[in-house]
């Protein structure tokens, strides 16, 4: 169990080593790859040796560890335990963007006058008093997604409670973002505005969508059932026997130039991109009981495609767990987590302006080089599984709002348009079948505290967007370099 547990860890840091993450040096990772190989367990030593070596920012995390290890020699599976459990109490990576987020704030904070003119971009107000929950509506959300998002914030509060500072934020629901920076170059600062989504060209703040819930409408469990439906799921039929193709099913017509410009990509009797695409009628899914619909049915082909819809969509997290190699159009848009991935390690990059023929040669790609095609789809289900578990959704709404509340300057009070919200009113409004997705995605006080969130490091982001891009560009070289390769042949022939 131990030794499962240590593997774990340690894969789930290989895949950005060569980040050279500040949080976590090489040697202490050593360290940790070293217990594997030990069973006399006298080796605080060698943690002693590796301190010594580290920032001085760094130590303190070490030295809890080897006061772990010290403490009780003969009890080595709990000391190994808590060590693990130390480390992991470190926020991952993704934590760093909420400074990001949060930094045209930094210098002239949250005024009532900046937030008030956030709230003609608003669908709801969010205000957390005393660790209770209150809201104003302004428009109706779209099916709900303002249900299940405030269902998600109160269920924070139960998780953490007495902890979740004090907020006033405002918060909509529609997909694009509307804080545009152009519109900000001569007047400062911009209002926060909370959403699911944000992009380059905006300051919206990503929060995590309503699905984590559940999405009623489309029968979709809470994230952790899901998500454990897809593992199965990915089980079920061995990579290498799966159909050769990339596979994708949703519904094109949500005004998204790019799902209408894939559907041209459907392998037909003409052209052969190796794409099967199909359009999801939830309607028609709805009346035969969404049997068609299943995710967990949806891992049986070698690769997967993710298209943003009106903007960013939901359904990147559950592409990504099926294990297949996800083929992925530059992103416009992203949420709170998307910014973690890495093309060539989580997802393979294909290019927007010639789709078709890019699905063609990742299909081509993966299917001569299966080993390297497996690693990226193995990387893809591990990043979900070790990054977007509900514990690390929690802690960062937690630390997201506890660094936006550190910008307010002024004391949170309960407006008299607010109406407070609890389980029982939030149950007692819903549906039936709203009910039973609500309910499925209950929690309790948790006895962990949040993670530790790691201090802000605007390099490492720069850094990692470098890598980003360059690993995109690598594959672009590489299309049309075999592009080029195929027109001399072509020419030669003819």
């Amino acid at each position: 169990m131990v030794s499962y547990l240590l593997l774990h860890l340690r894969e789930s840091f290989l895949s950005f080593s060569a980040l050279k993450f500040h949080w976590l040096e090489r040697r202490l990772l050593f360290v940790l790859q070293e217990l594997l190989k030990l069973t006399n367990w006298a080796f605080p030593s060698l943690l002693v040796m590796a301190v010594r070596k580290l920032r001085p920012a760094h130590r303190s995390v070490a030295h809890i560890i080897v006061a772990l290890l010290k403490s009780r020699p003969s009890a080595s599976i709990t000391r190994c335990l808590l060590a693990l459990l130390c480390i992991t109490t470190i926020c991952l990576i993704l934590y760093k963007w909420i400074h990001e987020d949060l930094a045209p704030w930094r210098r002239s904070r949250i005024s009532p006058e900046t937030l008030e003119e956030a709230k003609q971009f608003a669908a709801f107000r969010v205000i957390i008093v005393g660790g209770r929950l209150y809201t104003e509506f302004y428009y109706a959300c779209v099916q709900t997604r303002a249900m299940f998002t405030l269902w998600g914030i109160l269920q924070l509060l139960e998780r953490y409670p007495g902890m979740v500072p004090d907020v006033d934020l405002m918060f909509d629901c529609m997909d694009k973002p509307a804080i545009k920076k152009r519109q900000y170059r001569n007047k400062w600062p911009p209002p926060p505005l909370f959403r699911y989504c944000g992009n380059k060209d905006a300051f919206d703040i990503p929060f995590p969508d309503w699905s984590f819930w559940g999405w009623a409408e489309t029968h979709l469990l809470p994230w952790d059932e899901e998500f454990n439906t897809i593992l199965k799921g990915s089980k079920q039929v061995k990579w290498e026997r799966r159909h050769q193709t990339a596979y994708w099913k949703g519904n094109p017509y949500v005004g998204s130039p790019l799902r209408e410009e894939l559907l041209k990509c459907n392998s037909s009797g003409k052209y052969d991109w190796g794409a099967q695409i199909f359009h999801q009628d939830w309607n028609a899914e709805a009346s035969k009981g969404y049997q068609d619909s299943k995710l967990g049915n949806q891992c049986k082909h070698r690769l997967k495609i993710y298209a943003e819809g009106h903007a960013w969509s939901v359904s990147f997290k559950y592409i990504l767990s099926c294990d297949s190699p996800v083929l992925v159009p530059s992103l416009t848009y992203y949420d709170f987590f998307t910014r973690g991935l890495i093309p060539q390690i989580h997802y393979w990059p294909v290019t927007r302006n010639r789709l078709c023929s890019s699905i063609k040669y990742a299909v081509n790609w993966a299917n001569e080089h299966t080993s390297q095609a497996q690693a990226i789809g193995r990387a893809g289900q591990r990043f979900v599984q070790t990054n977007l578990t509900m514990e690390f959704v929690y802690d960062y709404m937690f630390h997201l709002l506890n660094e936006y509340a550190k910008l307010q300057k002024f004391q949170p009070r309960v407006t008299p348009e607010a109406q407070e919200l609890c389980r029982s009113s939030i149950l007692c409004f819903a549906d039936a079948k709203q009910n039973f997705f609500l309910k499925r995605s209950s929690v309790q006080a948790s006895e962990k505290s949040p993670c530790s969130l790691p201090s802000p490091d605007h390099k490492f982001i720069m850094n990692l967007r470098e890598m980003q891009w360059n690993k995109t560009k690598e594959v672009e070289h590489w299309e049309d370099a075999s592009r080029k390769k195929r027109s001399k042949l072509t020419a030669l022939l003819s």
